[in-house]
């Protein structure tokens, strides 16, 4: 599909040369798998890129596209403010033509801030403090004074008055803020048990400290052994009042040991604000141990978990509080909102109402403002940025979505539909990846990237209309109109687990049994109350797996082979082949190439321009010493073991001289769940959502547990992809495992043996049980949105 990029077709008489520019141009992108791609994106339309998980849909539009209109961004800042952001290197590619600043909208999960809410994270909350400064009684103060994330001060100094002459006079300044002083503005305040910080019986010297990264080896004992306020060779039982005030309490203060200026804080002001300060799901999983262990949280006991002072929380617009507001269901604030009838603040009334009727269109009106950002799933994260962009005054910008169907019910999508061609009607070129069909529907334009995945992906099979899509004879054209029927036979149960009186979140007292040794399916639209019942009402000593949307997170170094824990029973045989130890096969310990570290490639710093990779000329990018290469099992070294992709690598450990039964366990699952083409030591930035999601499935596969849950394994999948995730749910089910899914797609539900739906709506519209039963009960009962969506899927 090459073009010559500096053809141009000359502009008509009737054209103004400016507005030939309507096309981005692609020439030779090589980004990850991307094969020479070129091509050719209309602006000011929505283009819908699909393919299967792996194809190169990200490497295209969110790596190639969306990064190089950020970096030519960057560059028009100053080089002093380039400094204090992140360095991006230019993507793999030729030609890029045509730009617009990209506004990226992707599924990661916002606000590691303990202090993030849906209201900070979006202009909701702004607006409701302005609201509340001028309308609520009694009047105490400015739109600070409602806000939890700034804290009332009052400070005294001198300023210097021109009155003829100069003078001095004595001034007291003040700043009205609404954070609570006990909890400050967490809304929870914590008890930190001593026993887990360390043992008492020990002296620092001799390791007492139990605090992940509190090491005697490195700064901290240097700061320990050099402040002075205790002797770290005494037992801390045996300190005095003083000294142990000092090592728990003490707060910041300069010291200086052996010429150097350092700073000296007791432990529990330094946990708080190195661990505590920050969302505990975003920890290190031994850090966040830790704090699990050693630290207790309570509601705030001064502002009952409002995280607002007395001041802010006695100030009313009628009956209502700020602190009330934030805690309604969006679109029951709406509603109140509406209500209001204040000519003086008409205007800011009308962009707050048009502000919180956007959630409720984009399906999230369950929400509250005060719901943690931190608590929401990837999908209402998308949709919650969405809200940002959805009043903005910008045309002609590049809005890049992706999937942003996850997470919704059928019932949703079309509301979403009708969201992404407004942000198009506006003047935008939007650009989503997507696999769902009611969504590529709607699009101007499709891009259907393959033929595979991985090596045998990263070409442009078609572009063209939906309608050419679909008599295309690409796997995405051929699968479009692919239709599940309802299953035949279904399993009988083998049991039941009884959920009794669940009321967590928005649930209204559900009692449901759970059939056992059977595929369950439970479905409602989103925020019906689903994950509240099945991830926080099964009991735990049911024996449950649970694999959720949390994202993987790993660094370049990291991959399938890591993540897995594949690597371990690999490095184990080769050592045993060859006698040596097993950390000689491991790019991260000793038998790491010394010129990289292990890391295959170099990183030159260029300052304030962007730092280039190279590949390492020691390794070749092989990223081991050469002496460790030379060790072989089954005819190949580690390297090319690491470079196999997991079908032939399956082969390769299951039987012969390689055979290594631990090792071909974990790989057979990999296949198992479509990871076939993945290559072992492909670095996890590299892997896509849908990639990452079934990686995570294929390590839990392995976990010992009677009940599976999972929570929308379609995600990511391609139409031709599902089929093979239902036989995978088949396979656990019929091994004696009971599988749970929480899951939108259609093609799920009819191969279900049983649903649950729950609604009727969302938040406090739903949490409840509407229907339980088989597919075809639902269908034939078309009582609930679920069964009159399932109905017209299957043509009933």
């Amino acid at each position: 599909m090459s073009r010559n990029p500096t053809t141009r077709k000359p502009p008509s008489a009737a054209m103004h040369a400016a507005d030939a520019h309507d096309r981005i141009r692609v020439f030779g992108a090589r980004v990850n798998n991307l094969k020479d791609v070129s091509l050719e994106i209309p602006k000011r339309r929505l283009t819908v890129f699909t393919g299967v998980s792996g194809s190169g849909k990200s490497s295209l539009v969110f790596d190639t596209i969306a990064a190089e209109s950020q970096r030519l961004i960057n560059e028009t800042y100053s080089s002093f403010v380039q400094g204090f952001m992140p360095t991006l290197a230019r993507p793999e590619v030729d030609v890029l033509e045509g730009l617009t600043t990209a506004i990226i909208v992707d599924q990661e999960r916002m606000g590691a801030s303990a202090r993030s809410t849906v209201g900070t994270a979006t202009d909701a909350n702004a607006m409701l403090r302005i609201l509340f400064s001028r309308l609520g009684q009694p009047h105490i103060g400015p739109p600070s004074a409602f806000a939890f994330n700034v804290p009332s001060v009052k400070a005294t100094g001198v300023i210097t008055v021109e009155r003829g002459e100069s003078q001095a006079v004595k001034q007291t300044f003040t700043r009205a803020g609404g954070m609570c002083p006990r909890c400050e503005g967490m809304g929870s305040i914590n008890d930190i048990d001593l026993a887990q910080l360390y043992d008492d019986s020990k002296s620092l010297n001799e390791g007492a400290l139990s605090i992940p990264g509190y090491s005697m080896e490195g700064w901290y004992g240097r700061i320990y052994r050099g402040c002075g306020f205790f002797d770290p060779d005494k037992p801390i039982r045996k300190y005095t009042r003083r000294e142990l005030h000092d090592l728990l309490h003490k707060e910041p203060t300069r010291i200086k040991v052996d010429g150097v200026n350092l700073t000296y804080a007791g432990l529990i002001p330094s946990i708080q604000k190195s661990f505590l300060s920050k969302d505990v799901d975003t920890l290190q999983p031994h850090v966040r141990a830790f704090v699990e262990r050693a630290v207790t949280f309570t509601t705030c006991p001064d502002c009952g978990g409002t995280r607002l002072s007395e001041a802010a929380r006695s100030s009313r617009i009628g009956k209502v509080n700020i602190a009330d507001a934030c805690a309604m269901q969006i679109s029951d604030l709406a509603k109140w909102v509406r209500g209001l009838d204040e000519p003086s603040v008409a205007p800011l009334l009308e962009a707050l109402g048009a502000t919180l009727d956007s959630f409720v269109e984009i399906g999230l009106g369950y929400l509250s403002l005060d719901r943690p950002t931190g608590t929401l799933s990837g999908g209402e994260a998308q949709r919650t940025k969405m809200i940002r962009h959805l009043g903005s005054s910008l045309t002609d910008v590049t809005y890049v979505f992706d999937e942003p169907t996850i997470g919704l019910h059928p019932h949703d999508i079309q509301r979403m539909n009708e969201l992404l061609l407004r942000l198009r009607d506006k003047g935008n070129t939007v650009l989503v990846v997507e696999h769902k069909p009611e969504a590529i529907a709607i699009a101007d334009h499709v891009i259907d990237l393959g033929p595979g995945a991985g090596a045998a992906g990263g070409a442009v099979c078609f572009e063209g209309s939906v309608e050419a899509l679909r008599a295309s004879g690409t796997l995405t054209g051929r699968h479009f109109d692919d239709r599940a029927s309802l299953k035949k036979k279904l399993r009988k149960p083998a049991g039941q687990l009884q959920i009794r009186g669940a009321k967590l979140h928005n649930l209204r007292d559900v009692s449901v049994d759970i059939p056992l040794g059977v595929l369950v399916v439970v479905t409602g639209v989103a925020g019906s109350g689903k994950s509240s019942l099945i991830h926080g009402c099964l009991p735990a000593s049911a024996g449950v797996v649970a694999v959720d949307q949390a994202p993987i997170r790993g660094s370049r170094r990291s991959n399938p082979a890591t993540y897995t824990g594949l690597l371990d029973p690999i490095r184990n045989a080769f050592a045993k082949a060859n006698g040596v130890k097993p950390a000689l096969f491991s790019a991260n310990s000793e038998g790491a190439c010394p010129s990289c570290n292990g890391a295959g490639v170099i990183f030159t710093d260029l300052g304030p321009m962007a730092s280039v990779t190279t590949v390492c000329d020691e390794c070749e990018g092989k990223r081991f010493q050469a002496s460790v290469l030379e060790h072989r099992l089954g005819g190949r070294d580690i390297s090319e073991v690491l470079a196999m992709p997991v079908t032939e690598a399956t082969e390769f450990f299951g039987a012969g001289p390689a055979k290594v039964p631990a090792a071909h366990a974990i790989l057979q699952r990999l296949a198992d769940v479509g990871l076939g083409y993945l290559s072992l030591g492909q670095p996890l930035t590299t892997l896509s959502g849908g990639e990452r999601q079934r990686l995570k499935l294929a390590t839990h596969m392995g976990e010992k547990g009677g009940i599976y849950v999972l929570d929308e394994p379609t995600t990511g999948l391609h139409l031709a992809d599902v089929e093979q995730l239902l036989g995978l749910l088949d396979r656990l089910v019929d091994a004696g495992k009971s599988v749970v899914v929480i899951e939108h797609h259609q093609a799920v539900m009819a191969h279900a043996d049983w649903i649950i739906d729950l609604g009727p709506g969302a938040g406090h519209e739903g949490g409840k049980v509407v229907f339980e039963g088989t597919p075809a009960q639902l269908v034939a009962a078309r009582s609930t949105l679920t069964g009159r969506h399932l109905a017209d899927y299957v043509g009933a």
